[in-house]
């Protein structure tokens, strides 16, 4: 049996383990190596999950400069300073909830040092629990699964044969015949751009609800919904059906990080029913202490509605076209999808049908590197810590996935030279 991941050398000192990199950090590494850097004009980072974070078109004016008040100079308590919390709770009300006897509050919301820090702290807070996730799924959640011993990760395995879609009736079998109390997912998904909304969203919920099973919804690409319709304005979460804020068992996991192009700020929340926060708070007493205040205080104003509704239309105008290029491009050199991204910024790729050299992920990845073009091979998305111990190949070994997050300039660039590097290969 083969071992394909990519584990960091052990340490030299006695006591630790080896901890194996994510996809992202492990393909960014490897880049870095051959000369690339943030911003240098020879690269097309199509691999790292980041959106572009320059203006766009009828978005509204980028936040650069942030004043530090003295008050700043003081620890942020560690659920986030209430008036952030308060923010992001009306923000929630006023897409979501309008009309809805049940409105979120401060007290139904955390603030966290990013996306990681957000799953970390959510995570830590679980008990002795079957815990449900999807393969594929975004590659950090692997590790998360594997150090906290409490509960009992189990891989739920979607098909890409159709779009990788799970309906409530499957979802119903799975909580009840495997004991789940809980399911971990993103949505939209990464990396495929699966997106549940609508009425199999509200069905989702209601099952959630009638089961006694909590959804821990990763929504960091809710704002880039392409098959949101007019009336959603392009956005999607399950907030939208949640009756008792306090009482269903609804996790929403978001931040600035994808939504409002704001990665580097590491300013996220979970949003759920307050017992829930309250030790989603605690975890967080002992794994990071709390957030940065300046930046947490200078967040308020990115939360008002009209500007998320801005930011949300800018979004999907340039990056549909973004998404357009790179998937035409990708089956130009004879990738086949599963499926069209009906969200996220990303392109899931099967890549069995090109030339022998290109067909398994991590080859392809290492010939692209050399055009100077990242991407992520599929197998690291394969979250299943059973699997990566026994040694088995991932069943996605024959996947890549492309963002289409940076700049337009650089996903066509990006493109033309895979096509390039595929016809060569042929």
């Amino acid at each position: 049996m083969e071992r394909r991941r990519i584990d960091v050398p052990p340490p030299t000192v006695p006591g630790f383990r080896p901890v194996p990199f994510t996809g992202v950090i492990y393909v960014m590494a490897e880049a870095t190596k051959r000369g690339y850097a943030y911003g240098h004009p020879d690269w097309c980072n199509l691999g790292q999950g980041q959106p572009e974070t320059g203006p766009l078109h009828g978005a509204p004016d980028r936040l650069c400069e942030v004043a530090i008040t003295p008050a700043d100079q003081e620890y942020a308590p560690v659920q986030g300073i209430p008036e952030l919390r308060a923010a992001v709770a009306e923000l929630y009300n006023q897409l979501y909830r309008q009309g809805k006897p049940a409105q979120y509050t401060a007290d139904n919301v955390c603030i966290c040092g990013g996306g990681r820090m957000s799953l970390t702290r959510t995570v830590a807070a679980l008990g002795e629990i079957n815990l449900g996730h999807f393969l594929p799924d975004y590659t950090a959640y692997e590790e998360l699964l594997d150090i906290f011993r409490l509960f009992t990760a189990i891989p739920i395995l979607l098909e890409g044969t159709d779009g990788y879609r799970f309906d409530v009736g499957r979802l119903e079998r799975e909580i009840t015949g495997r004991g789940l109390s809980a399911l971990l997912l993103s949505n939209p998904a990464n990396p495929t751009g699966r997106t549940i909304r609508g009425l199999e969203l509200a069905g989702w919920v209601e099952a959630a609800r009638r089961l006694d099973c909590t959804l821990l919804l990763d929504e960091f690409y809710s704002h880039y919904a392409w098959n949101a319709t007019p009336d959603e304005e392009g956005l999607v979460s399950a907030a939208r059906f949640v009756e008792d804020v306090d009482a269903d068992p609804v996790v929403i996991l978001d931040g600035l990080t994808k939504n409002w192009r704001y990665p580097g700020w590491r300013t996220t929340w979970v949003v759920g029913p307050r017992s829930v926060i309250d030790a989603v708070t605690s975890s967080g007493s002992f794994l990071d202490g709390g957030g940065s205040r300046p930046l947490q205080r200078a967040a308020i104003p990115l939360l008002d509605a009209g500007h998320v509704r801005r930011e949300t239309a800018a979004i999907r105008e340039a990056f549909l076209r973004k998404r357009r290029i790179l998937v035409d491009g990708l089956r130009q050199a004879g990738m086949r999808l599963d499926l069209e991204p009906e969200g996220t910024f990303y392109v899931w790729a099967d890549l069995s049908g090109l030339p022998a050299p290109l067909r398994d992920g991590m080859d392809f990845f290492r010939a692209a590197i050399e055009e100077k073009v990242i991407c992520v091979p599929g197998e690291f998305f394969d979250i299943n810590p059973g699997k990566r111990r026994s040694g088995r190949p991932s069943r996605f070994r024959s996947y890549a996935r492309f963002s289409f997050g940076p700049d337009e300039a650089a996903v066509t660039e990006g493109v033309r030279r895979l096509v390039e590097m595929v016809r060569r290969a042929r």
